[in-house]
């Protein structure tokens, strides 16, 4: 039997073709592999597909058409001729390698081996289980398209194709996974970007050595960025074929994982991760301002609980004017611990919610939000202040565009916390500084993290701050280093 990564070359005798392909793909043992007999034509002819895979109308077609052929038709040639006459498909193959035919035959298309060929016929007739193309739930806009991303790479990948019909945009395959084959597309437009991007991840997608990958996309971010103990992403993943589409065409790259609704969009920085598609949806000043109530919401999230928790551990530092953001009734624990049961609550909320049908979804936010807060603040666990503040940062976190920032910032939150509780206002100091540092060391594919802001950019980081005009918006971003700087000309 061959080993995985090498090639099997088609045999010369068709018994052994077939008890190859039969051995390897358990053919009898695996009740959804099947292999058709077929004797057409005067030769012996083996057809191996995966059930639930395979169009049947599409084989069925094929099969009358090959019926009607007589010996003398094939002229010496079997595999010529049903490849460029015989076949009614668009979608026709061939390959020298028993080993390929095994990856394809798994990934859904339909192998014919014929007798005296000396190749084998891939018939590409899939037709993949999907759910229809819906809104995704994170990234709702109340104007804009409905449709979001499916499990299929192939649908995904039509999404996008039909937002950019640019000649220049290239779609490049990959495998990856020794044992799952898992399909995962490079996408990018090569007269925009800089191909240097795409030669760095396609030689990191290629040094992957793995069986399968297990978690998706998040395996394949894991293999290609690193910085593992980072909590900060280093890619913005979305689920909106329109988001992906307008990142093209800025000179991003997007890798598409078959078998994902997300795509990644690289590289990212931190303002990547604080932009929605609602703020383009609306009219500039409209989209700006919702820019800024986010920045704020965001911000609140971080700094809001450390930031009163110092003060109200240390009310030597508020005026007469601000004693009133101190706490009346400290409760029966500490300040710090309530803050810390708070979190580890709001976190068990935050997955319980998740497990929970949709029909009792409300119901369990009315019995965590007002019984169990309530009780706790009338037994003493709780202030009310600790439950005010708590719940501001909580929809702070819940304001932030992208998922995998708001757990980063949730993290650091508690880290502020923990800081200001052993050393107090230096603590805080400490602790904020800390993490402007690793933000400023951190890289997305050599781009710094913070930038615009760390290395400063006036233009880039006036259009982090503002949502400008489209019809103002006439020159790319540095940052990504496009070949075509330009997306419209002057009048």
């Amino acid at each position: 039997m061959g080993k995985k990564g090498t090639q099997i070359p088609v045999k010369e005798a068709y018994e052994e073709n077939i008890e190859y392909l039969k051995a390897e793909l358990r053919v009898g043992k695996s009740f959804d592999i099947i292999h058709r007999k077929l004797d057409y034509g005067g030769y012996r002819m083996s057809m191996f597909l995966v059930d639930g895979f395979a169009q049947a109308n599409i084989l069925l077609l094929i099969m009358k058409e090959i019926e009607k052929r007589k010996p003398e038709d094939y002229k010496d040639d079997p595999i010529n001729e049903l490849v460029k006459t015989f076949i009614p498909h668009v979608e026709v193959n061939t390959t020298t390698d028993l080993e390929e035919v095994i990856a394809q035959v798994l990934a859904g298309q339909t192998a014919l081996v014929v007798e005296n060929g000396h190749q084998v016929i891939l018939i590409d007739s899939r037709e993949y289980p999907i759910r229809s193309p819906q809104e995704p739930d994170i990234e709702r806009v109340v104007r804009g398209p409905r449709d979001g991303f499916v499990e299929t790479i192939v649908f995904n990948l039509a999404l996008i194709r039909r937002r950019v019909r640019d000649r220049s945009l290239v779609m490049e395959y990959v495998q990856v996974g020794t044992r799952s084959k898992t399909d995962i597309a490079l996408v990018y437009i090569d007269s925009i970007v800089d191909l240097k991007h795409v030669e760095m991840l396609r030689n990191k997608l290629e040094e992957i050595s793995i069986d399968g990958v297990s978690m998706g996309e998040k395996t394949i971010e894991e293999f290609v960025f690193g910085r593992n103990y980072n909590p900060y992403p280093l890619v913005r993943y979305t689920e909106r074929a329109d988001t992906s589409s307008v990142h093209l065409m800025e000179g991003h790259v997007l890798i598409v994982v078959d078998g994902s609704p997300s795509v990644m969009i690289c590289p990212s920085t931190y303002w990547h991760h604080l932009q929605h598609a609602e703020e383009y949806r609306q009219k500039p000043l409209v989209g700006a301002f919702l820019r800024w109530a986010r920045f704020i919401a965001v911000t609140a999230s971080l700094f809001l609980l450390p930031l009163w928790y110092t003060f109200a551990t240390n009310e030597q530092l508020l005026s007469e004017r601000w004693k009133f953001i101190g706490v009346k009734e400290e409760g029966e624990i500490g300040l710090i611990w309530q803050f810390l049961i708070a979190e580890v609550g709001i976190e068990i909320l935050r997955m319980a919610a998740i497990h929970t049908p949709n029909a009792l979804a409300t119901a369990l936010g009315i019995v965590s939000a007002i019984i169990i807060g309530d009780v706790a603040v009338q037994v003493g666990i709780f202030s009310h202040e600790v439950v005010l503040y708590v719940a501001v940062a909580a929809i702070g976190t819940f304001a932030t565009p992208s998922y995998e920032l708001s757990l980063a910032n949730r993290m650091f939150r508690v880290f502020f916390l923990i800081m200001v509780a052993i050393l107090q206002v230096p603590g805080f100091v400490i602790g904020i500084t800390l993490w402007i540092l690793l933000l400023v060391f951190t890289t997305s594919m050599n781009i710094p993290y913070l930038y615009p802001f760390i290395p400063f950019n006036p233009r880039d980081f006036h259009i982090v701050l503002f949502r400008s005009p489209i019809p103002l918006s006439r020159i790319r971003g540095k940052m990504l280093n496009p070949q075509d700087k330009i997306k419209q000309t002057s009048e």
